[in-house]
């Protein structure tokens, strides 16, 4: 599975074949077709290994102290991704973008409720600083997220990352605490 992650990630689910994914398991092909029938199943397991990170990342930001020292820790853990965005952009946004020009197969609306585990995490960090607009906050920051990691895929230029990512922490920091 975290080979079909990385290989999606990396190539994109059209151009990623049974193969491929084989090649950096570094198993036999047939090993993979046991597993997996088709591509759109390993694609789910791309989706599966996604959502399984983001489990264990929020995991760990669980464990800092508050909601303003966890949003930043996410939004240092997007910066130092950088290079990773730069050369591939986000790993689940990429791959929901792609899916959802696809007509069949679902996976595009599997992809959109990996994307809301983090917007739900988000919106539960807002809410629990006193916020306002918590989910209205989470969509920012996610958003700025998927922009951020977009263009600094496109252009090539980890420094969007950094620029951004400061710009975000800066923003959390000024956040009042009801």
């Amino acid at each position: 599975m975290e080979a079909a992650a990385d290989v999606v990630h990396r190539q994109g689910a059209e151009r990623t074949t049974i193969a491929d994914i084989a090649r950096a398991a570094e198993v036999p092909v047939g090993n993979v077709y046991y597993y997996f029938k088709t591509k759109d199943e390993l694609v789910a397991a791309a989706l599966s290994e996604h959502e399984r990170h983001l489990n264990q990342l929020v995991s760990h930001l669980n464990e800092l102290p508050g909601p303003r020292e966890r949003l930043k820790g996410l939004i240092d853990g997007w910066v130092g991704q950088r290079d990773l965005a730069v050369r591939y952009g986000c790993p689940t946004g990429t791959l929901a973008a792609e899916l959802g020009k696809r007509d069949q197969g679902g996976l595009d609306a599997e992809a959109g409720r990996v994307v809301r585990l983090l917007l739900t995490w988000a919106e539960d960090q807002f809410r629990e600083l006193g916020q306002p607009d918590p989910e209205g906050m989470a969509l920012t920051l996610v958003g700025a997220y998927q922009g951020m990691s977009l263009l600094a895929n496109a252009l090539r230029d980890p420094g969007v990352m950094d620029r951004e990512g400061a710009r975000l922490t800066a923003w959390i920091d000024s956040l009042e605490t009801a």
